[in-house]
């Protein structure tokens, strides 16, 4: 009870200690207060300010602290800092814009606005961080712009190709026009544009505009013989597939990238992480100790002579070599033609067929030592490949006896082999991911576009394309596909980083280097034969 009527009498703690240390040599005695009135004024003053400097030390205790009245320090102000709350980093936020059938069915016109209002390209939330630098094929772009490097590329130029051109396809200010000359086998114009409508949905606004001309047709077409010369006029740039050394043709990824709907393909980002379980089904030493082969061959000489070295009573070739019937297929539903279930062998064999084959990808894709047949074509990411680190090279004039040899060399050094087959597969789930697929097709496109001597206009009988009029108007397998290989919105990264050119002495060692493994596999072969 005291101590409550000294804490009423004073205010608090604070203000004792002020009337403690402040004012006894003021309180000396009665006597002395009473005979001064100016020290009793003076004293009245004192207890004024006292007062007032205690409530207001109080309130800023109380609030800062929010603590006790008996827990105040005298002399000291506490001060509670506020808790931390954890930053989170939040991932960049994803614009994704399905395609409007409804509204397309109603107007028959592509949307005004691909994107929404709110979308701008400049406002995208980009990692700061540099994008990473494309795979090492993608100096091969280089090398296919190089005969319009020095001239340029005109309007009659690209006019001039539309001899054997299926389509002409321009892109302006982020749209997509196309003139159609001729219908492609199945439906490779389709999903090659829809491929190019994706890419313009995954880098909104970066493309320039251009004006190309794209050939659907397997064989390469412009020769480059007919343009050397200091009089010689420029070439004709014409899209395609594949390419040889002796042709001009500028390639580009095919169509089976998102989907080949007529035997059953899927979309390449579905199906590579099927093949990637698949390889994980059976391990390499469990496999079947031999070469594989599935296709038609019909459509090339050389796959019907591979027919020669599948098992026989006479004669074991190490291959195992199957017909495939597609229109038997297809009716069966494809059943016996799962990719993802046909990694079971050591290896398997890549050949040609009329040209080059989309087959190549996922046959390098199994774990199995690709045995590759001596090809003529490539496509835009085989010139990365080197023979004996990605592949096994196979004559293709005496194919039996070099399968034969490749078989008996990796079964007898099965860690080497496997290693071959690990590099393949390697190569194609990092370095042909369909992320870097966009990104071959947005540089090719972005170098192309860079030669122009003119600028592109919507050529007459061109209508546009977006993913509204291919999809909406789609059936069964083809709409099935496109759904599933509809890039959903921009990306939230920039395109890679475009290696510069190869130094021209660096590519002709490339090519000598590939040249001189091939030959020193041809000599173990007639080694292992007993020839000199």
């Amino acid at each position: 009870m005291q101590g409550h009527q000294r804490s009423s009498a004073f205010g608090s703690g604070v203000h004792r200690h002020l009337t403690e240390t402040i004012l006894p040599p003021l309180l000396l005695s009665k006597k002395h207060i009473s005979t001064s009135p100016v020290r009793l004024l003076f004293l009245v003053a004192v207890l004024i300010l006292g007062a007032f400097a205690s409530t207001r030390l109080l309130e800023s205790t109380s609030i800062a602290g929010n603590t006790p009245q008996n827990s105040i320090l005298p002399t000291e102000v506490t001060h509670i800092d506020p808790p931390k709350v954890p930053i989170k980093n939040y991932p960049p936020k994803k614009f994704e814009i399905p395609p409007n059938c409804s509204a397309y069915n109603l107007t028959g016109t592509c949307p005004v606005n691909y994107y929404s209002k709110g979308f701008h390209v400049q406002d995208q939330d980009l990692p700061s961080s540099s994008p990473p630098m494309c795979p090492e094929y993608f100096r091969w772009i280089h090398e296919d712009l190089r005969p319009w490097r020095k001239t340029g590329i005109t309007r009659d130029m690209v006019e001039r190709a539309n001899r054997t051109a299926t389509f002409r396809l321009v892109i302006l200010n982020g749209r997509a026009y196309v003139k159609s000359y001729t219908k492609a086998f199945q439906s490779r114009d389709t999903f090659t544009l829809w491929g190019i409508l994706q890419l313009l949905r995954r880098y909104p606004g970066k493309l320039p505009d251009l004006d190309l001309m794209f050939d659907c047709v397997d064989w390469p077409v412009v020769a480059a013989r007919l343009y050397r010369g200091p009089n010689a006029a420029a070439p004709p740039p014409l899209f395609r597939y594949c390419g040889t050394p002796s042709k001009l043709d500028i390639v580009f990824p095919d169509w089976s990238f998102w989907g080949w709907p007529e035997i059953n393909i899927k979309p390449w980002e579905s199906l590579l992480k099927e093949l990637k379980e698949g390889n994980r089904r059976t391990k390499w030493m469990d496999r079947e100790p031999f070469a594989y082969w599935k296709g038609n061959p019909n459509v090339a000489k050389i796959r019907v002579e591979l027919l020669q070295c599948n098992v026989s009573e006479k004669q074991d070739w190490n291959a195992r070599v199957y017909a495939q019937d597609w229109i038997q297929e297809s009716q069966l539903g494809y059943k016996q033609s799962d990719l993802a279930s046909q990694c079971t062998h050591r290896y398997k064999i890549y050949i040609e067929g009329s040209a080059w084959s989309v087959s190549e990808k996922y046959i390098l894709a199994c774990d199995s030592v690709t045995l590759v047949v001596k090809p003529r074509y490539y496509d835009f990411y085989t010139r990365g490949l080197m023979p004996v680190h990605h592949y096994w090279p196979i004559r293709n004039d005496d194919k039996c006896r070099s399968i034969k040899f490749a078989v008996d060399w990796g079964n007898s050094h099965k860690g080497k082999a496997q290693e071959i087959g690990k590099a393949a597969s390697n190569f194609i789930l990092e370095e042909l991911k369909m992320d870097f697929v966009y990104d071959y097709q947005f540089h090719v496109l972005n170098e192309y576009a860079k030669l122009f001597k003119y600028k592109p206009t919507v050529p007459p009988g061109a209508t546009e394309l977006c993913a509204e009029s291919m999809a909406c108007l789609a059936e069964g397998l083809e709409k099935k596909f496109m759904m599933e290989s509809m890039v959903k919105g921009p990306s939230d990264t920039s395109p890679c980083t475009m290696p510069p050119p190869y130094d021209p002495l660096i590519r002709q060692s490339l090519e000598r280097r590939k040249v001189t493994v091939e030959r020193q596999v041809e000599v173990w072969e007639k080694q292992s034969r007993g020839e000199s």
